[in-house]
């Protein structure tokens, strides 16, 4: 992998020259590399080290420069067929290929190479894009969109039109990354590298962000970028702080945490393991 990163990286030095006609045999071969590493879950943009996350984002380089140098191809796979530079990650497998990948996957579930999904997870229709990860036993419920390179931990239920945002356009430095064990609520958008701590809960309709205010409706305590472990969130607002010449006075978006998972609420969110019977 060492070598590898050194080639993406001299080439993202280059990267508005390249087009192609002029990428070399050897980059074309190691951002392919690359892509299936991430494509098989050998290698993940984000990894947990010592409790802290750790981006790599010569991984996310790779995604974006082969952009640059592959053609677009027509492809028969997935809904009515495609015209894209990213081929669908089953799109040609058989029986025996998904027998070892082990997860399941409902008509329009649609998955582009380089995004990893783990074992018993459930797909139903939806949109997984190109480098992410989605761990083990984890369910993607109807038209949620998973996008670029975004975390997601194991056993998790992403629900119905969720959108989990991705980092290719615009341009991020860090993925959303949703650890174990999170329930994300219907309807929830969930943006610009915020990370979700295990077991965190966040309810119907939540839309937040790394500048999202976050308040701790206990403590009064105000963060951002960051669910702590087991908080159950809703969307809620903050009066404005700044005085103005006029009678308008808007409202600003927050996420505020309600209180931390009890018997209840597990109860309700808790996966259902008839759902992932092999």
């Amino acid at each position: 992998m060492i070598a590898l990163q050194t080639i993406i990286e001299q080439a993202w030095e280059d990267r508005t020259l390249l087009n192609p006609a002029s990428a070399s045999q050897d980059l074309q071969e190691a951002i392919s590399a690359t892509l299936a590493a991430l494509d098989t879950g050998e290698s993940r943009i984000a990894e947990k080290i010592d409790g802290d996350w750790h981006i790599h984002q010569w991984l996310k380089k790779a995604i974006l420069l082969s952009f640059r140098i592959r053609p677009n191809l027509a492809l028969s796979e997935g809904i009515g067929g495609s015209y894209d530079k990213v081929p669908l990650k089953y799109g040609t497998w058989q029986e025996e290929e998904f027998k070892a990948a082990n997860f399941r996957a409902v008509p329009g579930a649609i998955v582009r190479h380089s995004a990893y999904v783990g074992p018993d997870v459930i797909l139903m229709p939806s949109f997984v894009n190109v480098g992410a990860y989605i761990g083990a036993g984890t369910m993607v419920d109807s038209w949620a969109t998973i996008g670029s390179c975004a975390q997601i931990g194991e056993k998790c239920h992403i629900s119905a039109n969720v959108l989990i945002g991705g980092v290719l356009e615009p341009l991020q430095a860090d993925p959303v990354i949703i650890e174990d064990n999170c329930f994300i609520g219907a309807g929830s958008s969930v943006a610009e590298g915020l990370i979700i701590e295990q077991g965190a809960i966040l309810g119907m309709g939540v839309s937040i962000s790394a500048s999202t205010p976050i308040v701790d409706r206990t403590s009064g305590e105000v963060s951002y970028g960051r669910i702590p472990t087991y908080s159950v969130v809703v969307s809620g607002s903050l009066p404005p702080r700044v005085p103005t010449s006029h009678d308008l006075q808007p409202h600003l978006n927050c996420a505020v945490i309600v209180k931390t998972v009890d018997e209840k609420t597990r109860n309700k969110t808790a996966i259902n393991e008839l759902l992932r019977a092999v």
